[in-house]
């Protein structure tokens, strides 16, 4: 099998075997995506995960890791930046701060199951509650484990009928789960019945699958994509490790499309809270032409406490960043208010904080 990328200490012996043409395919790294704790202790070598208390976090909230995703950790560091966001921590379940499962009050929201209507131009779908990755801090770690009552086709029709019978509705927001987690056949029979509406002018997908299975972005997927524009891709890159030389053709493929990619970072602990791994993610998304959109501060979601950093943290890093790099990475920090009442800017305050700003 071929190396996934150039990192050092790339946990890579579990699957030494797997022939290239395997490794590369989307079908395959869904398939064989790491399930249990024995499987991911054992990609990582650490028997004690297997016999931790982590049993008990993913009975509320399963694990899946792609195969790919897994092999970027550093296996001998528990403070891996892509190991922390995807491997289970008892904090998860043990928290003290609290939070809510719906902090977005999006279960309210919902005309018929599946559709969030909180924005009056707009709504958002949740196409699938599957991905291809778990991530730790997700704020719908509460749908993981739930299913659609009756078969997809019929859940999927239901949010189509009630689209349509609203015609204030301009634009439609794909995500979940990760929509890209299904087939071709159902993506652009979903993107088709969309496009038959004729007050629906815009359609956006939220997935992370460049980031954690980019094999998914295939030659065929795109040529449905292209079908539909205007059609805009918001993805979510978190560390500079994330981009790699597959994550990187990944989002190529989409732009060659005419399709912009957006990546929406979340502001987390431990991971990018700092000035200078920002400004790195920031620099390599410019380098691969994916738009800094949003920096999100991580939303109080019931089990993502370890997450989460100070507001006025996360502001200094954006004070740092508005004063030493270029506003092309510059992505706009937000908060999503708990209660469905939408975004607020967060904005560094530079005036203020310079000395001598008496004209006098």
């Amino acid at each position: 099998m071929k190396a996934a990328s150039n990192f050092t200490e790339m946990i890579v012996q579990s699957w030494k075997n797997v022939a290239t043409e395997d490794w590369n395919s989307w079908k395959w790294q869904f398939a064989n995506r790491i399930r249990t704790l024995p499987a991911l202790a054992a990609t990582l070598n650490q028997r004690s995960l297997a016999n931790s208390n982590c049993s008990e976090v993913i009975h509320r909230y399963p694990v899946a890791v792609t195969p790919y995703y897994a092999s970027l950790m550093v296996a001998s560091d528990s403070h891996c930046p892509i190991r922390i966001q995807a491997v289970p921590d008892p904090r998860e379940i043990h928290y003290s701060l609290g939070g809510t499962a719906d902090p977005l009050a999006e279960e309210q929201h919902m005309e018929v199951p599946g559709l969030v209507h909180r924005y009056p131009d707009r709504c958002l779908v949740i196409v699938t509650n599957v991905c291809a990755t778990y991530c730790r801090h997700c704020n719908r770690k509460r749908i993981w484990k739930q299913k659609p009552a009756g078969d997809m086709k019929t859940y999927h029709r239901r949010i189509i009928d009630a689209i349509a019978a609203k015609p204030s509705i301009r634009e439609v927001i794909l995500s979940g789960g990760d929509p890209l987690t299904m087939s071709d056949r159902a993506i652009e029979s979903f993107l088709s019945a969309l496009r038959s509406i004729p007050h629906v002018e815009v359609v956006r997908i939220g997935s992370r699958t460049p980031v954690v299975m980019p094999m998914r972005i295939t030659k065929p997927l795109c040529a449905i994509l292209r079908k539909y524009r205007p059609l805009w891709f918001n993805t979510q890159f978190n560390h500079p490790r994330e981009i790699t030389p597959e994550s990187t053709k990944a989002c190529e493929m989409i732009l060659e499309t005419g399709i912009p990619v957006s990546s929406q970072t979340v502001l987390l602990r431990h991971i990018n809270d700092c000035y200078d791994v920002m400004r790195d993610l920031l620099y390599g998304l410019q380098r691969i032409a994916v738009r800094p959109y949003y920096l999100f501060q991580c939303d109080p979601v019931m089990g993502t406490d370890h997450f989460r950093t100070d507001i006025w943290a996360g502001m200094e890093i954006m004070e740092k960043l508005w004063s030493n790099v270029s506003g092309l990475c510059l992505p706009k920090y937000v908060l999503d208010v708990p209660g469905g009442k939408g975004k607020i800017p967060l904005q560094p305050f530079s005036l203020l904080n310079r000395e001598n700003t008496d004209p006098s």
